[in-house]
């Protein structure tokens, strides 16, 4: 991702939908404290930006590149979040060896409004990897929208956190009863060890009598054997369609052979997969 032009898309979205006088101030105080390097300007400006900016208003998207649109659309990002994060790629451009210290410093004592504005967002951070400590402390949260910040809808995780981190992110997001379909590049982070945890957490459920998001089983395509072989069965036998649907996507994507013989006993539902009527996307909605 180019920062400087995510930048600049950024800033003239806010030159678009601020007042003259407004924009034109915070124009100037990002120069002021770019040329005076000064820490004490940055924390102070970017406290005020919550009382200078207005909160309530989403940004107009329509004229900046159809990606960027897409993911500021995804994320009904707003004016307020727009001008965190330009001050943060403007000033790490300028300087990074001076202001990254202080970004860091910024966000450690961030309030949970700023600090969900720096997750959503991290992925325009220059440099986006030195904050990946960040990141997955936001996994340890009991603050829902700070989790979700990281996990739903972000391409963070999957560019920089590692199997582990990722497995944490995935598992808790299934505790939380969190739209799974939100999270990003499931099948690209799809690993051994995830898949072996969905399948001891899917046989606590089932044993304590409690539903399971068929969407949880979407990472086990590739590594269907033994165990998981046999959790395929379980879902095809249930009662529930959304299982049995579940079951037939991971047999259908699956390389293995046993796998695509047992989907090979449900062939409408195997049908219904190749036709596309039934895909991972319309999992919950396909008839």
């Amino acid at each position: 991702m180019h920062h400087k032009d995510t930048g600049e898309e950024l800033t003239n979205i806010l030159k678009k939908s601020l007042p003259e006088d407004t924009f034109n101030w915070y124009q100037h105080k990002i120069s002021e404290i770019i040329n005076d390097k000064s820490a004490k300007d940055l924390y102070l400006f970017y406290s005020l930006l919550r009382k200078k900016i207005p909160i309530d208003v989403n940004a107009d998207t329509r004229e900046v590149s159809v990606e960027l649109g897409d993911f500021l659309r995804l994320k009904s990002i707003n004016l307020l979040e727009i001008s965190r994060i330009v001050v943060l790629i403007k000033i790490l451009l300028a300087d990074e060896d001076f202001f990254a210290p202080k970004v860091a410093k910024l966000i450690e004592v961030a309030d949970t409004s700023e600090l969900e504005t720096f997750l959503k967002y991290l992925i325009f951070i220059p440099k986006a990897e030195n904050y990946k400590k960040v990141g997955v402390e936001a996994l340890r949260t009991n603050i829902e929208t700070i989790f979700c910040a990281i996990a739903l809808n972000n391409p963070y995780p999957s560019a920089y956190f590692n199997d582990q981190e990722w497995n944490q992110m995935y598992l808790k997001a299934a505790f939380m009863q969190l739209d799974l379909s939100n999270i990003l590049d499931i099948e690209k982070r799809a690993n051994k060890d995830l898949t072996r945890i969905i399948s001891d957490y899917a046989h606590e459920r089932w044993a304590a009598s409690r539903q399971i998001d068929p969407f949880f089983w979407r990472p086990v395509s590739n590594y269907i054997e033994g165990v998981l072989l046999e959790d395929m069965k379980h879902l095809f036998q249930s009662k529930d369609s959304l299982e049995n649907h579940a079951a037939a996507l991971c047999c259908f994507y699956s390389n293995n052979s046993e796998a695509k013989a047992l989907l090979d006993k449900y062939p409408n539902l195997k049908n219904n997969i190749a036709n596309k009527s039934i895909t991972w996307k319309n999992l919950k909605t396909a008839l």
